[in-house]
């Protein structure tokens, strides 16, 4: 009896072990979620090549220099206060729910957590993955096909052009905006996928 208890135990332990283990791997839509706000992607850069602790008011200037494209020194106090407290109040406790980062929030002080690492590791990826993506297609060149074909129909429909000049005027109208129609509904979906695919 008690070598089923003890079995039934260590079975038990070894779920959470398995749960734990996968507890400390962010998921694809965490990471895009938490790397989608340009705050938290500086905060990221700014703890990239810093051990330690650090203070909180030095990432939020440092934040907001690169934001207002200036130097720390530079930075007006209202910009450097918006910063502030948005940082206080909503990106670092975001990060540090996710145990991306250890956040003192009393004490002002913030140190990276070996989670970080695979956060930061996303940053130097972009140009990568767009070099990667599927090209988007050229919808461009598609109007522009579409323009020139509705041209040659209303033109040779309104010269009486052989074979185009038998069509009604209101069925070249309608197969004109029927093409154009669907050509733009094909554009939305592609796009939609292609916003899918990337977040």
């Amino acid at each position: 009896m008690s070598t089923q208890v003890n079995s039934h135990d260590n079975s038990l332990i070894d779920q959470q072990v398995a749960a734990d283990g996968q507890a400390d791997e962010l998921g694809k839509d965490e990471i895009y979620h938490l790397l989608q706000n340009e705050r938290r992607r500086n905060v990221l850069r700014y703890l990239r090549d810093r051990d330690g602790s650090v203070q909180m008011r030095d990432i939020a200037e440092q934040v907001a220099a690169w934001e207002h494209d200036t130097t720390v020194q530079a930075l007006m106090s209202d910009e450097r206060q918006r910063v502030y407290i948005a940082l206080y109040q909503a990106h670092l406790p975001k990060l540090d729910e996710q145990g991306v980062i250890d956040y003192n929030q009393s004490r002002g002080i913030v140190e990276k957590n070996p989670r970080a690492a695979e956060l930061i590791d996303y940053l130097d990826r972009p140009d990568d993955e767009a070099d990667n993506a599927t090209p988007s297609r050229p919808w461009g060149t598609y109007y522009l096909v579409v323009s020139g074909l509705s041209a040659v129909l209303i033109g040779g429909s309104g010269l009486n052009l052989p074979l185009i000049g038998s069509i009604p005027h209101l069925f070249v109208a309608l197969a004109i905006m029927s093409v154009y129609t669907v050509l733009t509904f094909w554009q939305v979906l592609d796009d939609l996928e292609m916003a899918d695919g990337n977040g």
